[in-house]
């Protein structure tokens, strides 16, 4: 079982891999690491021949949950068996990345208008593709990857 959780910073998708990493599943968050590279309007993308390695070698017996949001993540959408959008209301995305202390991401007002941009002309594609969608603002964690794990087992 192989899933792709997207969103905009602020969604949730960092704290929804590490609930379902505590669950024993294999994650991988691709805003960190080796799996982006500069893409030609110098913008992050993912480098697409680690992603297709790393997808073609995830055993179907696995469950691999990856995390990211770039541009040419659609290119991958047939490998995995779910894509899910985890969405808040944009004050609370922005509430959230200015609280966290795991990342940086978020807290210049340059950041924040970029979210503010994405958030109103990527979120909308990033919907009309998506397996499920989950609102993370009136969610706990908990709450949250339950509602991951009750979709992909045909439950949700």
């Amino acid at each position: 079982m192989k899933i792709l959780i997207t969103g905009m910073s602020g969604t949730g998708t960092t704290t929804a891999l590490d609930g379902l990493s505590a669950r024993g599943w294999d994650t991988i968050d691709t805003d960190y690491g080796p799996w982006k590279i500069p893409g030609s309007d110098g913008d992050d993308i993912w480098d697409e021949s680690r992603m297709d390695r790393l997808l073609a070698a995830t055993d179907t017996d696995q469950h691999l949950a990856i995390s990211g949001c770039v541009a040419n993540q659609g290119r991958f959408y047939d490998r995995f068996d779910a894509v899910i959008l985890l969405t808040a209301p944009i004050e609370i995305m922005l509430d959230r990345v200015m609280r966290r202390t795991t990342n940086d991401y978020g807290k210049t007002p340059e950041q924040r208008a970029e979210i503010r941009t994405n958030t109103a002309n990527v979120e909308p594609r990033l919907r009309a593709n998506a397996d499920l969608v989950i609102d993370t603002s009136l969610s706990t964690e908990d709450e949250v990857v339950a509602k991951i794990l009750a979709f992909i087992s045909g439950n949700g």
